[in-house]
């Protein structure tokens, strides 16, 4: 949410007056004779490169790394050097792959190896991230800076979800190999971190001092900048009316009208790469019992059923039947810019099954409108990106919303249900790594609520809106009706004081009898909602270009 106002205004927002000292040196520097490649400073010389390398690294929070990390640069263009930090990522974290696999090899314990999975997956998808963005780095417009900040924060906190995933899935392995994954990761992680810190702090000055070849007409280096109109890419007919004239691309059902029997026949047809052309999927009534993983790169995917109480894709993988958590999902979403309408996605484990993913999104730019989403623990694993959610069900027990994303549930209803024995229930639980990162949970005029097993439990089952999962755990609840089934303490800690002061959970104009806040916990990350801040956290401001959403035909909100 940067400023991309008047030149002024940027600077202001930017930072402080030691960095704009910096700024000041550099663009002198570059305007010196290219002869001398430095700079008087303090009555000596100083590299011009050096200088520019002191001002990009400026805001990151491991400065000594970034510094290493643009050891060997040669030039004094912040876009370039930004490019190179990120470059130097890639190479670091294709150096812990390569660690990774020799670990791999060396072990014994089949969840050791499940964790090396997923690691190799998402520390892949981390790469290809970093190479998208330092495409965007190179294209950047000074004149669509909001959006294109918006767009390289959403990519570099994703890196860092991707790492962070991979570290959490060693969690409960024998032996100290999560502990070696965990110090492989170190230097890699500060990288990924810096890499966020100079695309939140810096980007907007890039064009306001006009450093680097930028062209006005639309496009640089050769790469044609995306309009809004491709961005906005959904034709609203198909999504306003699954009986529109115009015809999906494929039809699945069990009964043998359609082109396709099962998902996954009609998956394995898609090509391997899309950004071009809707692919509409049509699934019939009737339950599905896939595995279903809509791919990476494989964009622009819209799914319709025939409604979330007729057609429904069913799964049971769980942690308990030795399943990592990520790979859990019943329906798992890697591609950007999906949709999917009037459908269920539920994963039947069961209490007993601990960990059992019903909808995994590691995809940006995610809508669901009418969709069930049923299971128990982390029912829904709102992983990383930018996510919308209308008027959609979503049940479970233990932290059955986690993830990182910058997730909008609006008009949605959350059925907490009875758990196993022993067992309180959290609706959410956010976990937010980076200080610079977008993700948030914003759940806005929807319904927490209990299904009739949880309302009879004798004992009765403590329930709560959330826990932190990670220390910068962000959930925001507004404008929607609190059920009694809350606790009054409204919100639960994870282990001991972990989290509490650094969490951000806020509450505002909710009703019902658990929306109360008199009893709440007072911790320091307990924040005050103001409506200045409330109206910060709805869909315009938050995701800031909403076109997406508003193109999708979905019901949609974008202010309070």
């Amino acid at each position: 949410m940067g400023d991309s106002g008047t030149k002024k205004k940027v600077l202001v927002v930017a930072g402080l007056g030691s960095v704009l000292l910096v700024v000041a040196v550099i663009a002198g520097a570059i305007l010196l004779s290219k002869k001398s490649g430095t700079i008087s400073h303090g009555g000596g010389s100083v590299s011009a490169t050096s200088k520019a390398v002191q001002f990009v690294c400026s805001p990151t929070d491991y400065k000594e790394t970034c510094q290493k990390s643009l050891a060997g640069a040669t030039t004094t263009d912040p876009k370039k050097l930004i490019e190179a930090a990120f470059d130097a990522t890639v190479r670091n974290i294709g150096d812990v792959l390569k660690s990774s696999a020799t670990l791999k090899q060396a072990a014994t314990d089949p969840s050791t190896k499940g964790a090396f999975d997923v690691c190799d997956e998402v520390l892949q998808n981390a790469v290809d991230e970093l190479k998208t963005s330092i495409d965007k780095v190179d294209i950047f417009d000074a004149s669509k800076g909001k959006d294109f900040v918006a767009d390289l924060r959403t990519l570099l906190a994703g890196v860092g979800d991707d790492q962070e995933t991979c570290i959490d899935a060693f969690e409960n392995t024998t032996g100290d190999t999560g502990e070696k994954m965990k110090s492989l990761l170190k230097t890699a992680k500060e990288m990924s971190s810096n890499g966020l810190a100079m695309v939140s702090d810096i980007s907007s000055l890039l064009g306001a001092l006009q450093l680097g070849k930028v062209s006005s007409g639309g496009s640089a280096g050769g790469r044609k900048l995306l309009s809004e109109e491709e961005i906005a890419w959904v034709d609203r007919r198909i999504l306003q009316d699954a009986k529109s004239s115009l015809k999906p691309t494929m039809v699945v059902a069990k009964d043998g009208s359609g082109q396709f029997n099962t998902i996954a026949e009609a998956l394995s047809t898609l090509p391997k790469k899309n950004n071009e052309t809707a692919i509409v999927i049509y699934i019939k009534a009737g339950v599905y019992a896939e595995t279903v993983v809509f791919p990476k790169k494989v964009n622009k995917v819209v799914v319709m059923g025939d409604g979330p109480e007729k057609t429904i894709i069913t799964g049971k993988k769980s942690f308990a039947g030795g399943v990592k958590t990520y790979h859990t999902a019943t329906v798992a979403v890697n591609a950007d810019d999906f949709v999917a309408k009037d459908i269920a996605f539920e994963n039947t484990a069961g209490s007993d099954g601990h960990q059992a993913v019903a909808l995994r999104v590691s995809g940006d730019r995610a809508v669901f409108s009418n969709v069930r989403i049923d299971g128990y623990q982390d029912t829904l694993y709102a992983h990383k990106y930018r996510q919308y959610y209308s008027g959609c069900t979503i049940s479970g027990t233990i932290d059955f919303i986690f993830g990182d994303a910058l997730a909008l549930f609006q008009d949605c209803t959350f059925v907490v249900r009875k758990p196993g024995p022993n067992q309180a229930c959290m609706v959410t639980a956010e976990g937010r790594i980076d200080p610079r990162s977008p993700g948030a949970f914003v759940i806005q005029n929807s319904h927490i609520t209990g299904e009739p097993a949880l309302l009879t439990a004798k004992p009765a089952v403590k329930v709560y809106l959330g826990r932190p999962w990670k220390e910068l755990s962000r959930t925001i609840i507004m404008q929607s009706n609190i059920d009694g089934i809350i606790d009054p303490t409204g919100w639960a800690p994870w282990v001991g004081t972990f989290a509490i002061d650094t969490c951000y959970y806020g509450e505002y104009e909710n009703r019902g009898p658990g929306s109360k806040t008199e009893g709440r916990v007072t911790w320091k990350g307990i924040k005050k909602i103001t409506p200045q801040i409330a109206q910060s956290w709805t869909g315009r401001a938050a995701f800031g270009n909403d076109t997406w959403i508003t193109a999708s035909g979905v019901p949609y909100v974008p202010t309070i």
